[in-house]
C-alpha cells in the first residue's frame, strides 16, 4: 500500500508541475526546480537570490506565485482524497469515475464532480427516494408516459396517499438530479459569469443613522459583478455585516430556466409538463441560491487578494522606507492633558533618558517646556528630532520649530521629522516592549518606538503585527490566515533584501531572516550573550540548533560588521566565497583590495568563472556585491513640513494647495496626512493629468507630494483632493 502512494504522488508532481507551467506562462523546467527546491527546504528569498541557475533568474513574485499555486494543488489533492475515498466507500467508484476525479484542476469542477454521492443532510428528494417513488421518477424522465397520473397510482401506499402525493415526490427526486447535473451548473455559472449584478439596498431604520453615512454611496447600487472592484465589494459586504445594506447577487432567472428546460425536456405532453415544472423549481431551490452562494465567495475571494495585494504592497514600502541611520534621536509622543512625551536615545537606539514636558492646552507651561527641551539637547547632544503625528502632532512640531529656529547658532543643523505613529501603542502594551523595557511603561516604550522608527524603520516595525501598522483597507473583513501569510512573506521579504546586522539585530528581526524563525533567533541572540558579538559567519555553525539547511539559508542574509574577512558583511554567500577569492588571486590581490579597487575590478572576466553550479547571473550578483558590500538599498530620509497656516479641516477652502505625505494607498486612490489631523483622499481620477490604471505606478508610500483641496465635507468628515496640473 505504501508503495502504490508513493507512486501515485510521483505521477501527480509532474501533472502539478505541468499545470503550474502553463497557468503562470513559465518553463517546465524552471517551475519544476522551484518546486524541487522548496522541497528541499529553501526560502523564497534564497531561492530568489541564490538558484538564478537552477530556476532559470526567476524573481521573488515568480517564485512566490509557484509555491502558492503548488499549496492551493496540494490542497486540492488532499480533497481529491477524500471525495475517492466517501465515493469508494458507498460502493460506487468506478474506474472511469477515478480517473475523472483524478485529472480534475478545479476546485469547482470537482465539487460539481462529488456532488451525487457527496452525505446530505434529509432532503425532500430523500424522503421520496425513501418512499420508494425513484422508480417513478425515472419514469418521467423518460417522457414516454402519456398519463403520468395513472402510473403515480401504482405507487399509493404508506404516507403516499394519493397519485399527487406521488407525483410531488417524483418531481423533487427530479429536482435534485437536474440540480447535481454537471452540465445543468454550468449552464446557470457561465450566466453568472457572463451577466451577474451585484445590488446593495440601505435597511430602511438605518438610513439615517450616523454609521449608515460613511455607507450612503451603496444606498442604491447596482453594477455588473465582473466590474465591481474590491474596495466597493468589501464596503458593501462590511455594510452588510453591520446590517445597513443587504446585498444581493442576480441574473436572468428565466433565461435559465428557459436553456435548461430545453436541456431536459423533450417534446410535449403531460409528462414534459411536470418535467418541466422540476427543472424549475430545480432552478429557484436548489441550483441558483447554491451558484450565487458560490459566486459571492469567489467574488468576495478575488476582492480579499486584490485588497491583500495592496495592503502587502503598502506593507513592503512602508518597511522599506529610508532609514535615518545611527543618530542620536529625542523622540516625541505629543499629547494635550497627559503632555508630550520625551524620550531620548543613543546611536544604537538604546534608551538614555525619558521625560514628560507639557507646552500646550490645559497646562500650558510652554517655558518650563522650552526650557527642558533645550537643556535635553544640549545634554543628550541630540542630532534628530522624531514627533509622532498623533493627538497634537501639529502644534509640538510648531512649538519645536520655534524653539530650533530661535537655538540655531546654539544647537547647529537639528532636522525634525514627524513619524507615524500608528501600532506604537499595540507595541507599547505587547510581551516584546516588556521584555526589552521591562522596567518602563507604556508610554516610554511608545515614544522609544517613535524615535526607532526614525533611524531604522524595518528594525522596528518587524515588532508589531502588521495589521496595526495603519497601511491597508478593509484589513479586518479580508481571509485572516491568507492575510497573515501574505504579510509575513512580505516582512520576510524586506528583510532579506535588505539584510540583518548579526550583532545588533533583536530577536524579532533575526526570526524573519531566511530559514531562521523565533526559536534559531533565540538562540542567536542567548549565543552572543554569552560568547560576545561574532566575528565571522561561521560561527553561526556554533549556534544550538542551528544545522547546516539553516546555515545554508541564513548565512548570505546576514551581515557582520568590520569581520575578518569583508564578504561576511556583503550579500556573497559563503559557498560563493572560492569564486571571490580566485577572483582576487588572479587580479594578484586581497580580497578587500579587490572590494577598494574599480580599476581591479573592471579587469575580471565573468565568463571565466562560469561552472556547471554558478552562471552568469549570479556571478554578475557577486561584482554588483563587491563594488557596494552591505549597501542599503533604502535610499536617504527626507525632512518634511506642513503648511504653517492649515492645522484643522476649518482651515481649508477649495482650490487650496498644499503640502502632503502619503499615509495609505489603495486600489481606488491614495491618502494623503495634510496637517489637519485627518487625511484627505486623492481619488486615483485626480492623481494624475492621465489615466491611471494603479496608484502605485505614480505614488510610493510615505512620498512628499503637493495636493489641491478640491472638497471638504464636514458631515461625512471627508477631504478631497487632487495632484492633477500640480508639478510634483
Amino acid at each position: 500500500m505504501k508503495d502504490n502512494s508513493v507512486l501515485k504522488n510521483t505521477k501527480e508532481k509532474p501533472q502539478g508541475a505541468s499545470f503550474i507551467s502553463r497557468s503562470l506562462s513559465l518553463p517546465l523546467q524552471s517551475v519544476s526546480a522551484v518546486l524541487t527546491l522548496l522541497d528541499e527546504g529553501c526560502t523564497i528569498p534564497f531561492i530568489s537570490r541564490y538558484r538564478k541557475e537552477r530556476t532559470g533568474n526567476l524573481d521573488e513574485v515568480q517564485i512566490t506565485d509557484i509555491s502558492e499555486l503548488n499549496e492551493r494543488l496540494e490542497e486540492l489533492g488532499r480533497r481529491k482524497e477524500t471525495v475517492v475515498k466517501t465515493i469508494r466507500e458507498q460502493g460506487k467508484l468506478t474506474a472511469a469515475l477515478e480517473k475523472q476525479i483524478r485529472a480534475c484542476m478545479d476546485a469547482a469542477e470537482l465539487e460539481d464532480i462529488y456532488l451525487p454521492y457527496k452525505p446530505k443532510r434529509r432532503t425532500r428528494a430523500q424522503i421520496a427516494r425513501g418512499q420508494g417513488l425513484e422508480p417513478l421518477a425515472a419514469l418521467l424522465l423518460l417522457q414516454r408516459e402519456q398519463h403520468p397520473g395513472e402510473c403515480a397510482g401504482r405507487f399509493v401506499k404508506g404516507d403516499i396517499k394519493d397519485a399527487g402525493t406521488a407525483l410531488a415526490g417524483a418531481s423533487d427526486i427530479i429536482a435534485e438530479i437536474v440540480s447535481e447535473n454537471q452540465q445543468a451548473r454550468n449552464t446557470v455559472r457561465a450566466a453568472y459569469r457572463r451577466e451577474a449584478v451585484i445590488t446593495s439596498k440601505v435597511v430602511k431604520k438605518m438610513q439615517d443613522t450616523d454609521e449608515a453615512q460613511k455607507f450612503s454611496d451603496y444606498f442604491d447600487f447596482s453594477e455588473p459583478l465582473r466590474r465591481c472592484n474590491s474596495h466597493r465589494l468589501l464596503a458593501m459586504r462590511r455594510g452588510e455585516a453591520q446590517g445597513i445594506l443587504r446585498v444581493s447577487i442576480t441574473i436572468d432567472g428565466e433565461e435559465c430556466i428557459r436553456k435548461l428546460t430545453r436541456q431536459f425536456v423533450r417534446g410535449h405532453g403531460a409528462c414534459q409538463t411536470l418535467v418541466s415544472q422540476a427543472v424549475e423549481d430545480s432552478f429557484r431551490r436548489l441550483i441558483n441560491p447554491s451558484i450565487e452562494n458560490e459566486f459571492a465567495a469567489l467574488s468576495k475571494e478575488r476582492a480579499d487578494e486584490e485588497a491583500i495585494k495592496v495592503f502587502a504592497e503598502n506593507l513592503r514600502q512602508l518597511l522599506l522606507s529610508p532609514p535615518l541611520g545611527q543618530k542620536r534621536v529625542l523622540a516625541l509622543d505629543p499629547g494635550f492633558a497627559n503632555g508630550c512625551k520625551i524620550a531620548c536615545l543613543d546611536g544604537q537606539g538604546n534608551l538614555l533618558h525619558h521625560e514628560v514636558i507639557y507646552p500646550h492646552p490645559p497646562r500650558n507651561q510652554v517655558r518650563q517646556a522650552a526650557e527642558a527641551l533645550q537643556r535635553i539637547i544640549r545634554t543628550y547632544k541630540i542630532e534628530a528630532i522624531a514627533i509622532g503625528n498623533g493627538t497634537a502632532s501639529r502644534e509640538s512640531e510648531t512649538f519645536i520649530s520655534n524653539i530650533l529656529q530661535n537655538s540655531a547658532n546654539n544647537f547647529g543643523n537639528i532636522l525634525k521629522y514627524v513619524v507615524s505613529e500608528d501600532g506604537a501603542s499595540i507595541y507599547s502594551a505587547s510581551p516584546a516592549a516588556r521584555e526589552e523595557f521591562p522596567d518602563e511603561d507604556v508610554t516610554t516604550r511608545g515614544a522609544i518606538s517613535i524615535g526607532r522608527r526614525l533611524t531604522d524603520p524595518l528594525a522596528e516595525l518587524v515588532k508589531i503585527d502588521p495589521k496595526s501598522i495603519g497601511v491597508g483597507q478593509y484589513q479586518h473583513d479580508v481571509d485572516q490566515s491568507k492575510l497573515k501569510r501574505s504579510l509575513d512573506q512580505t516582512v520576510m521579504s524586506c528583510v532579506n533584501q535588505v539584510g540583518v546586522n548579526l550583532n545588533t539585530a533583536s530577536r524579532h528581526l533575526l526570526a524573519y531572516v531566511s530559514g531562521l524563525g523565533p526559536a534559531l533567533a533565540g538562540n542567536i541572540v542567548d549565543y552572543r550573550r554569552e560568547h560576545g558579538p561574532f566575528t565571522s559567519r561561521t560561527q553561526l555553525r556554533k549556534v544550538k540548533r542551528l544545522g547546516e539547511t539553516a546555515y545554508q539559508q541564513c548565512a548570505g542574509f546576514l551581515r557582520i560588521d568590520n569581520a575578518e574577512n569583508p564578504l561576511d558583511n556583503s550579500a556573497v554567500h559563503p559557498e560563493s566565497y572560492p569564486i571571490v577569492g580566485q577572483m582576487a588571486r588572479d587580479q594578484g590581490c586581497t580580497i578587500k583590495e579587490l572590494i577598494a579597487s574599480s580599476g581591479l575590478r573592471r579587469n575580471i572576466r565573468l565568463d571565466r568563472y562560469v561552472t556547471d553550479r554558478i552562471g552568469l547571473p549570479s556571478l554578475k550578483d557577486i561584482l554588483g556585491e563587491l563594488e557596494k558590500p552591505g549597501r542599503d538599498p533604502r535610499g536617504a530620509v527626507e525632512a518634511f513640513e506642513f503648511d504653517k497656516n492649515v492645522h484643522t479641516p476649518g482651515d481649508l477652502t477649495v482650490g487650496m494647495e498644499l503640502p502632503g505625505i502619503v499615509t495609505n494607498i489603495t486600489d481606488f486612490g491614495a491618502f494623503v496626512d495634510i496637517g489637519v489631523h485627518q487625511d484627505g483622499l486623492v481619488h486615483i481620477s485626480r492623481l494624475a493629468d492621465r489615466f491611471v490604471a494603479d496608484p502605485t505606478q505614480v505614488v510610493r508610500l510615505h512620498q512628499h507630494v503637493r495636493v489641491r483641496v478640491v472638497e471638504v465635507d464636514m458631515r461625512r468628515k471627508r477631504i478631497g483632493l487632487s495632484m492633477k496640473n500640480i508639478k510634483q
